[in-house]
């Protein structure tokens, strides 16, 4: 690993940290850690604040994904490892924004910042992925199942776009992360205890 590489995974992790939940909460005067399910992402940014605010974050996470993404490939130069590298950076990107360095390594779920690095490394298929997304909210009102949903089929559609060796690897890991980060979630449907959004 070159020293490129090495400061572009850490310089991905640290615009992962950025928690635009915790910013634009705060321009609005609220705690997001102290209201709705108390997770500072953009879906409770929705239920909490409203749609443009939550709309913001939507954007800033997801850019979070595709910056540090890019980071990634360029830090590689070589064309035949940039893509990789791309998806390691992103997932470095993912990690800050779950354990953010910034916020008492208290943060989101995950979900925007991966579809980020999906729309920079595959762009179909993040751009399925989010329409998918969007029509599962929809059709759902409830976030953290559409989540669940979008980032699972993530996989065989970037196999299907030719993701594979370790690019397919962090794609995996990206994945089970935010599987992991909606543990709680995943209990509170089965108790059919979780929270829905008006989407």
């Amino acid at each position: 690993m070159t020293l490129a590489i090495s400061i572009a995974l850490v310089a991905a992790y640290v615009v992962g940290s950025i928690d635009f939940a915790v910013i634009v909460a705060r321009m609005h005067g609220v705690d997001i850690h102290q209201v709705g399910s108390g997770n500072p992402g953009a879906s409770n940014v929705l239920r909490s604040i409203g749609r443009l605010p939550a709309a913001m974050v939507l954007i800033g996470d997801t850019l979070k994904g595709v910056i540090g993404a890019a980071m990634g490939m360029i830090a590689a130069g070589s064309v035949d490892f940039q893509v990789e590298w791309a998806f390691l950076a992103g997932f470095a990107a993912v990690v800050g924004h779950c354990y953010p360095v910034f916020h008492r390594f208290r943060g989101g779920k995950g979900v925007a910042t991966g579809l980020g690095v999906l729309l920079f490394t595959v762009p179909i298929v993040g751009v399925i992925v989010v329409t998918g997304w969007l029509v599962l909210v929809k059709v759902t009102k409830t976030a953290s199942i559409s989540s669940l949903i979008a980032v699972a089929a993530s996989v065989p559609l970037a196999i299907w776009q030719g993701v594979e060796g370790m690019s397919l690897v962090w794609l995996l890991a990206t994945v089970v992360l935010v599987v992991w980060r909606h543990r709680a979630n995943i209990q509170r449907v089965f108790r059919g205890s979780e929270q829905r959004v008006q989407a």
